[in-house]
């Protein structure tokens, strides 16, 4: 008999189930006599812990079933049971995904801005809408691939889908250490095939990035000092929109710029936290911005104490940058060209790595405060395409161009100006 087994399994042609029988004061409720369920494996210690989850779960279900029939209830948030007088214990079945939702913003979402309550509402809002708000203790192994299979479904890429997988990992983490509950993760390990056409961003020709440079030059407003400031720096568009006059050291012998965590723009990592030198293209949008700009904020069209908007900032460099670059090119390519440059240049992949930002892997790199400015700057000036002066006596060139060219519109606007008085 299966009831005579206190696992609760049995086998059919290799695989378990499980197998329990409904109290019999409620077999009219549930309208069926026993609980089968496939647990799709074949190995006796998955199928014991699926069983147990499961066991615990009907438990729970039953006696507030029980309860219920009686005529009476738990009132929410109860903290004394009347038979023990001690507090509570919150049953396991009742930590859901919404609670791991909960808990992930509160307590990871300290300090991050819109974005990541953005992502994590998507990403979370996936394993909703598949799974429906199940409880973590009754979620498997079938269900992380049935989920998966859902985001493939929806057309998402295998890094797209590995993204989902890193927040709701995190998120149901979380929910197990804090509610301290008897589970492993099922959302670790599951298997993602490679799907979909990963798209990979194209670095910037050097041809291109001088082009674009000279046009800034040219144009000479705060949205060309920022992209100027970034083609020879690598900073993330983020990071770059939300400096501040306090940000920048332009008197000492090598002029820097000091990327750090502000109340309106947090960094992606903390290896994000850095002091890049400034040179070429960077070296001359930090001095225009900072002689043009009188506030605190260096470009404050994209930031202030309110937040950073680097969305709008990237709508409206995108779309200058469109007609001027490369099929397939955005702001952002600019960093990815920066880590070529420096390839090219045979620089350090470490020292690569503390130019743009990039965690750099091992534990003796987290040792000590990283490589001085000097060192920075030796690299940085190798693949400077016009230096500072180049870009003083650039602007002095184009200025003088457009005096020449607004002269000759001004003259072929009135002609008598060229030919003279009439006699």
């Amino acid at each position: 008999m299966v009831d005579q087994n206190p696992k609760y399994l049995f086998t059919k042609r290799g695989v378990y189930y499980f197998s329990r029988r409904v109290p019999k004061a409620l077999q009219p409720s549930f309208n069926k006599t026993r609980v089968v369920v496939c647990l799709r494996t074949r190995s006796p210690a998955k199928a014991q812990k699926a069983a147990d989850q499961l066991a615990a779960l009907l438990e729970s279900v039953w006696n507030q079933a029980l309860i219920e029939r009686l005529g009476l209830r738990v009132l929410p948030g109860s903290p004394i049971t009347p038979e023990s007088g001690h507090e509570r214990q919150e049953p396991q079945a009742a930590v859901r995904l919404s609670d791991a939702y909960d808990i992930y913003v509160r307590l990871k979402g300290r300090g991050k801005g819109k974005a990541f309550r953005a992502y994590t509402d998507r990403n979370l809002g996936y394993a909703l809408e598949c799974l429906g708000n199940a409880s973590i203790a009754a979620i498997g192994r079938a269900d992380a691939g049935r989920f998966r299979d859902y985001l493939i479904g929806k057309g998402l890429t295998t890094s797209s889908i590995q993204r989902v997988f890193a927040t709701v990992r995190a998120a149901i983490n979380i929910a197990i250490s804090e509610h301290g509950l008897d589970c492993t993760n099922p959302f670790s390990g599951t298997f993602i095939p490679e799907v979909g056409e990963r798209r990979v961003r194209p670095p910037i020709p050097d041809g291109d990035i001088l082009s674009i440079q000279r046009a800034c030059i040219s144009a000479d407003d705060d949205r060309r000092w920022l992209i100027a400031l970034i083609s020879d720096t690598g900073l993330r568009l983020a990071e770059a929109a939300g400096l501040v006059r306090s940000d920048f050291n332009l008197n000492g012998d090598i002029p820097y710029v000091q990327v750090r965590a502000h109340p309106w723009r947090t960094l992606k990592t903390p290896s994000s936290v850095r002091a890049v030198p400034l040179v070429g293209a960077s070296l001359w949008a930090a001095r225009r911005a900072l002689d043009a700009v009188a506030g605190e904020f260096i470009f404050p069209s994209y930031a202030s104490k309110k937040g950073t908007n680097a969305n709008s900032a990237s709508a409206a460099l995108n779309k200058w940058l469109r007609v001027r670059l490369p099929k397939g090119c955005v702001i952002h390519s600019f960093r990815h060209s920066m880590r070529d440059r420096l390839r090219a240049v045979e620089c350090p992949a470490d020292i690569v790595d503390a130019i743009g930002g990039w965690t750099t892997q091992g534990i003796g790199h987290a040792y000590g405060t990283g490589y001085p400015l000097d060192v920075k700057q030796r690299w940085l000036a190798k693949v400077v395409l016009i230096n500072s002066e180049g870009f003083d006596h650039a602007l002095s060139e184009t200025l003088a161009h457009q005096r020449v060219e607004d002269d000759l519109r001004r003259r072929l606007a009135h002609p008598t100006s060229i030919s003279g008085p009439r006699r």
